[in-house]
């Protein structure tokens, strides 16, 4: 942003107001990938109640698939698939802040980022995988020679299912930082705590789940998070009319 020599400097507010001025589009983006998100995920859980997977057993797991094919795909496309979607957010989030501090800022949307493409690279979610997909094809047309060995491949898959990695803290980590960046920006500090909150709900989640598994009902808050910062996104993503510049200001010893 350059300004003319007869004109005082831009202020903190007029320098924020054009860099957000700049990123409407990106904005819009990530306001309409956190709506998507959560409209995804709630999509999953309510074919997961209609048709729940086993998540255990690994021969019973073929079977179902098998029976529940079409069924079983959309689960797991739709578990998997919003991760995507939060790389998309955490970006829009972190150019929001970069107002408040490029150094917070970049820490945001990298540290909330990173875990959700770290995650997309192990096609699995904690209720299946694609992988079995196919394996559940090769279970059932293969002799009963061949089986034990599907089976075996197929339980590898499982335990990486069911095995705690280091994305999904990192995940609620990164909503940490970025949550707290977000007590100090544009964002309303209400959301900025509720994501806190959010945020460190789920790392104990992640590091409890398989000794107190109902923690995992803190993902609704952040749910709630992102539905919240998606729609302060769309609304600084919407093009606000500009303003004509005022007057350059007399020099001393000049009349108006």
């Amino acid at each position: 942003m350059t300004w003319r020599a007869d004109r005082s400097p831009p202020t903190a507010a007029e320098a924020a107001t054009a860099w957000h001025a700049a990123w409407h589009p990106l904005y819009r983006v990530g306001g309409v990938a956190a709506l998507l998100f959560v409209l995804l995920l709630l999509s999953a859980l309510v074919l997961d109640v209609l048709a729940p997977p086993p998540v255990a057993g690994t021969v019973d797991t073929l079977q179902f698939i098998a029976d529940h094919k079409a069924v079983y795909i959309a689960q797991q496309v739709l578990w998997i698939g919003p991760g995507y979607l939060m790389v998309l957010v955490f970006v829009a989030l972190g150019v929001a802040l970069a107002p408040v501090g490029r150094s917070w800022a970049l820490l945001a949307g990298l540290l909330g980022a990173l875990p959700w493409a770290l995650s997309l690279a192990i096609p699995v979610s904690t209720r299946g995988s694609l992988i079995l997909v196919t394996l559940s094809d090769r279970f059932v047309a293969a002799a009963s020679s061949e089986r034990p060995a599907i089976v075996a491949a197929a339980e590898a898959v499982v335990a990486e299912n069911n095995t705690l990695t280091l994305t999904g803290p990192l995940s609620a980590i990164g909503l940490v930082v970025g949550a707290l960046a977000m007590t100090r920006g544009v964002f309303p500090a209400i959301l900025g705590w509720l994501g806190v909150a959010a945020g460190v709900l789920g790392v104990a989640a992640e590091l409890l789940r398989f000794v107190v598994p109902d923690l995992y009902l803190g993902a609704l808050l952040q749910w709630v998070w992102v539905v919240w910062t998606g729609l302060v996104l769309l609304r600084l993503g919407r093009p606000h009319p500009t303003t004509a510049p005022a007057p350059p200001r007399s020099k001393a010893g000049q009349g108006s």
